[in-house]
């Protein structure tokens, strides 16, 4: 049988330096040992610990499967200590992501973000690690679209004969709690009708149409939907393959030679620019932003992240690069001309958009004030 590995990307906001900012170097310090005693346990096999602004990002590569009890609690255990660690240090917004007390067997539903797929070894299986801060998970939809249903973004979809048969989209109504299973090119009217309302449709899976390959996964938690108030946005993560009959990383990473409006920055409720960075420069200043993301490349072998002679694993910071200065300087630009506008639309989110906010309970002071026209 084709060996199968799990790739577990999951994140928590569990403070941060002076402001919604960036995580400390305490807080890392916590998830390696932590991550390190789990591999010495044979727990994982290899890991990488991260951030993007205010939120600690664990990587992890396993054979234990989605959804592993033992995979999550660690994670739960891991952000509780890190919040635990921020308290003393009176960091801001300490343990704020951790929305439930007990653990459950899953954190999906109590508060961190996370992507996760099993797959079966390819020969070469190159891997993408995307994480956001500062926005919610619609604002995938749009690279995701780009990257898996645009000819015009994605080469191999015109000249590989691999790709030819489409993919196959999972989007869902996070709303109504349902999900529905769109295939392009044939239904790409009706996905784009779906997902261009990004607060509410977003990708979840995608497949690959001719074998159901399994070739991204993406993070699709409402953050105020848990907590029933503002809590801070989602700031999702997602995982995406590469190569050999799926999308090249060059096709993966164009997308983000421009930058494009997301919804969140500022208090959640804000349009702005997403600035693709390098891991060091992942944190979020103007105005709680502009609203970051950072790509990791590498490579799955043999149920673990190759790594090198020192058996560090391998990761490529894959937007440390002249190619995405372009995008940053127009983030900035972008940036600035939104706040000009301060408070008003379409600056600032739709009322629907801000219904966890603080404006419910200015419409509830005023509400006696209202008289008909």
């Amino acid at each position: 049988m084709p060996r199968k590995t799990t790739i577990s990307l999951i994140k928590c906001d569990v403070g941060s330096l002076a402001g919604h900012h960036v995580v400390p170097e305490p807080l890392f310090n916590i998830a390696g040992m932590n991550l390190k005693k789990a591999k010495e346990d044979g727990l994982v096999s290899s890991y990488h610990v991260f951030n993007v602004g205010d939120d600690l990002q664990l990587l992890m590569v396993h054979g234990r499967g989605e959804s592993n009890p033992e995979i999550h609690k660690l994670a739960w255990d891991i952000f509780q200590k890190a919040a635990d660690k921020a308290l003393k240090l009176k960091l801001y917004g300490a343990g704020q992501d951790l929305l439930k007390t007990a653990f459950s067997g899953n954190v999906r539903g109590m508060g961190p973000g996370v992507a996760e797929m099993e797959i079966e070894e390819r020969g070469s299986d190159p891997v993408v690690a995307f994480a956001a801060d500062k926005t919610s998970a619609g604002a995938f939809n749009f690279p995701l679209f780009r990257i898996f249903g645009d000819p015009m973004n994605t080469a191999g979809l015109v000249i590989d004969p691999d790709m030819a048969g489409g993919f196959k989209f999972e989007v869902l109504d996070t709303v109504e709690d349902k999900r529905v299973v769109l295939k392009c090119p044939e239904e790409m009217y009706a996905l784009v009708g779906l997902i261009g309302t990004v607060g509410r449709y977003m990708i979840s899976r995608i497949w690959r149409a001719r074998d159901e390959l399994l070739c991204a996964v993406g993070s699709v938690t409402k953050l105020s939907k848990i907590a029933g108030k503002y809590v801070g946005k989602d700031d999702p993560v997602m995982i995406v393959r590469a190569q050999h009959g799926l999308p090249a990383l060059g096709e993966i990473l164009v997308p983000f030679m421009h930058s494009y409006f997301v919804a969140g920055w500022m208090r959640g409720s804000h349009w702005g620019p997403l600035m693709p960075v390098q891991v060091k420069d992942a944190k979020c200043t103007v105005f709680d932003g502009p609203p970051r993301i950072v790509a990791l490349g590498f490579q799955v072998a043999n149920g673990k992240i190759a790594s090198d002679d020192n058996e560090k694993p391998m990761i490529a910071d894959l937007f440390d690069d002249p190619a995405f200065d372009m995008a940053r300087r127009e983030a900035v630009e972008y940036a600035s001309m939104l706040r000009r506008m301060g408070e008003f639309e379409p600056a600032r989110l739709s009322v629907g958009e801000m219904e966890y906010t603080t404006l419910p309970q200015i419409l509830a002071k005023l509400k006696e004030r209202f008289e008909p026209t």
